[in-house]
């Protein structure tokens, strides 16, 4: 089968929509008390990275990053590999009372933000759990929505997003990928 790649977003395009982000948190949240991000691994720790750098820039605050890795959170765990790729976990606050921001590259079926809300849980009671996605492409079977969306991309289940991030992939873009027959 073929596959046809159609860059949907261009570094600039994925600079300014972590930017808008960033604004909306504050916004929404009115300042930055109590306000911590979690990064989910892997290109949701540089998108974490990345907010975090822009919230300090519009309100002079820094504020508390964390490092969540779900995969033995995961419900699909036994079908991923005999040995799963652990990034690892660091969250150096306590999720008690806080307002968890949680980022990741692509919100689909839900299940990676059930598995990050479990490990989170696991850890303490938040406050509040929210959630900033680059792309939401659609097709949840879980009932979790966004609260911080860089781009909807209403997608078939023939086709796929790819999020690469300079820290990870060596560049910034966001590719809609088709399988042709």
């Amino acid at each position: 089968m073929a596959k046809k790649t159609v860059q949907i977003l261009t570094e600039e395009d994925v600079h300014r929509a972590i930017v808008r982000i960033s604004h909306e948190i504050v916004e929404k949240n009115r300042g930055l008390d109590k306000v911590a991000l979690i990064g989910i691994q892997r290109r949701g720790v540089p998108m974490a990275k990345a907010i975090r750098k822009y919230l300090e820039e519009i309100e002079g605050i820094k504020v508390p990053l964390g490092i969540l890795d779900i995969t033995f959170y995961r419900d699909d765990l036994s079908m991923l590999s005999a040995h799963p790729v652990v990034n690892g976990t660091d969250i150096p606050f306590d999720v008690n009372g806080t307002k968890i921001i949680l980022v990741d590259d692509v919100l689909y079926t839900g299940r990676t933000i059930r598995s990050a809300i479990d490990n989170i849980f696991d850890m303490g009671r938040p406050d509040s759990v929210q959630l900033a996605i680059l792309i939401d492409r659609g097709h949840r079977q879980l009932p979790f929505r966004a609260d911080y969306v860089g781009k909807n991309v209403p997608t078939s289940v023939h086709e796929h997003i790819e999020v690469e991030l300079e820290e990870v992939d060596g560049q910034t873009q966001v590719l809609l990928v088709k399988e042709e027959e």
